[in-house]
């Protein structure tokens, strides 16, 4: 399995975490597609932080509460998926009335991964979504007796703020945030905040 770095410099001024997040492609999903501060790490004045990953993918579910821009969709459970394997699992609730993920099987559309959440889901409690290397890159809020379906198309896209992992991002609110792109046997990059507060990749 190919894996990736992204090297963050940050050359300003400015005091801060760099975040890495996904922007969602267009999907069967009912609902708004959130994206989630994927990767993030304080960087100070002068320093450096690096990311590294790779393409293993999960289901991830948090108990939100209303998902939206501003809360932090923190992780409860995490299970491992596979677009081409282990590609549907089903929420529901335990006999003792937990939240939790159940049946993993291999009977979803090839290539996506679904999330079908039964009858017993709690309305605007959780939320359920996508991550790809142990952390949340999408969410959308899980609703009794609807399937989420995410088609995983990998972009990473960074920027420089407030930012904690797990943070629900409102895309179109998000400025300065430059795409940073791999391919082929370039699987390593560079960013730099520089001192016009400016990310620039190399």
């Amino acid at each position: 399995m190919t894996n990736y770095s992204l090297t963050c410099l940050n050359n300003s001024q400015l005091h801060g975490s760099f975040a890495v997040f996904q922007k969602a492609p267009p999907m069967t999903v009912p609902g708004n597609v959130f994206s989630l501060a994927w990767f993030t790490r304080p960087a100070a004045p002068g320093s450096s932080v690096k990311f590294t990953w790779s393409l293993d993918y999960s289901f991830v579910w948090s108990e939100t509460g209303l998902l939206q821009p501003g809360i932090n969709f923190s992780a409860t459970q995490v299970i491992s998926a596979d677009p081409n394997g282990q590609n549907l699992v089903q929420l529901t609730q335990d006999n003792w009335g937990a939240t939790t993920f159940a049946n993993p099987t291999v009977s979803g559309a090839l290539g996506s991964l679904t999330i079908q959440q039964l009858s017993n889901v709690v309305p605007s409690r959780t939320s359920v979504g996508i991550g790809m290397a142990g952390s949340g890159t999408f969410a959308v809020q899980a609703a009794p007796n609807m399937t989420a379906v995410f088609t995983p198309h990998p972009n990473y896209w960074v920027m420089f703020g407030n930012f904690e992992t797990g943070d629900v991002i409102d895309i179109e609110d998000v400025t300065g945030a430059v795409e940073v792109t791999y391919g082929g046997a370039l699987t390593s990059r560079t960013a730099a905040l520089g001192l016009d507060n400016l990310i620039t990749v190399s």
